[in-house]
């Protein structure tokens, strides 16, 4: 009897785990069965791309800490307070997503802001609007990632991959940066009504020492993704200083992201090698970058289909729009997606196929009308 216990509570484990790490779990099965495909040699070690792993875990690593100390909490509160009625509010929420997104990654923005969402709705009473706001919010975190290297995952990759130069690379993104605020405030302005709202007054104090320490080595991994210092300089720094004052925020870093990108490393590099396939993709983003880009992210994510078609275009800047705008969509095209399905269904248990349809009927709304944009822009 206590053996099947055991069994049936490590079998529950498992699918704990599974579930939590869902991508991860996915790219680990699609890199072992390319790797009996490709076999193990020393072209593996080219997969890597070291400087964009140890960017992401600084960045993760600082964000962490800043979190601990509730400095996003606190930073939105006291801007979320300003505002009297609930269509302002909601938009502060979702500007604030959409902000956060482009200095601490969208995957960040949205565990940082989603419970800040949750806790002003439920507290004014607006609960009403929280399936909306949250899908902003997503959306906001998916689209305002995009203008910064350090905005999403998947700029990060590339940006270092291609050694895209700064400037060029705001200009690639500006423009559907730009179309994604008016259409975002539009739906805001729109689907949420003036009421009037009150929220308790709670006093947060911030640590203004560790506050000042954070964003120093914020600032520092700003510059390390910039170029400006070597990124092993990070390692060098950064680890040890949270380690000192911190232990926690090295322990709540997403090493499930981290893992993931190894192991779609692993993935892409042996399909890059695999004639059949390098032939096809090749094929087919020589024919239409942008639209390739797009599709792919609906069925296998933003992150994946960044690090697999990069190794067969070298038309960045298609790839670079398509990643980004594919990001919103399906549920799965993109990891911030379903962090944020995750968090609504924690608050919202028998609400699943209602988000799903409200999920669903934005998202393809928004990718709709930005791959139509961008395509026009493209052949004028």
């Amino acid at each position: 009897m206590k053996n099947g216990n055991k069994a049936l509570s490590a079998l529950n484990g498992i699918r704990h785990f599974i579930s939590k790490n869902l991508v991860m779990c996915i790219a680990f099965v699609v890199a072992v069965i390319t790797s009996v495909i490709v076999p193990v040699d020393r072209q593996y070690i080219g997969y890597f791309d070291f400087k964009t792993l140890t960017c992401l875990f600084c960045v993760l690593a600082v964000v962490c800490a800043l979190k601990n100390i509730k400095f996003f909490y606190i930073l939105a509160d006291k801007i979320v307070r300003v505002f009297k009625n609930a269509k302002m509010c909601v938009l502060a929420l979702v500007y604030i997503t959409f902000i956060g997104s482009m200095l601490i990654a969208n995957d960040m923005a949205l565990l940082t802001f989603l419970p800040l969402g949750y806790f002003v709705l439920t507290a004014a009473s607006k609960r009403k609007y929280m399936a909306f706001t949250f899908i902003m919010q997503n959306i906001a975190a998916n689209l305002g990632g995009m203008l910064t290297p350090f905005g999403n995952p998947q700029n990060l990759y590339l940006y270092s991959k291609y050694n895209i130069p700064n400037l060029e690379f705001i200009s690639i993104m500006a423009l559907p940066f730009l179309f994604s605020i008016i259409i975002i405030t539009v739906c805001c302005l729109i689907f949420v009504k003036s009421e009037p709202l009150k929220l308790k007054d709670e006093a947060m104090l911030l640590n203004k020492k560790r506050t000042a320490l954070y964003l120093t080595l914020f600032a520092l991994s700003i510059v390390i993704v910039f170029r400006v210092i070597p990124y092993w300089v990070g390692l060098i720094i950064i680890p040890p200083v949270l380690l000192v004052f911190d232990r926690k925020a090295l322990k709540s870093v997403d090493y499930g992201l981290l893992f993931t990108f190894v192991f779609f490393f692993i993935f892409a590099g042996n399909m890059a090698r695999i004639d059949i396939v390098r032939d096809l993709f090749s094929s087919l983003l020589n024919k239409n970058t942008l639209l390739v880009s797009i599709a792919s992210c609906q069925f296998i994510s933003n992150v994946p289909s960044a690090i697999l078609l990069s190794q067969f275009t070298e038309n960045y800047k298609d790839l670079l729009v398509g990643v980004n705008i594919g990001g919103v969509g399906t549920l799965i095209s993109s990891l911030a997606s379903l962090i944020t399905f995750r968090e609504y269904v924690k608050h919202n248990p028998g609400k699943t196929r209602y988000y799903i349809a409200i999920f669903s009927a934005f998202n393809f709304a928004f990718l709709i009308i930005l791959t139509g944009i961008m395509y026009l822009l493209k052949i004028i």
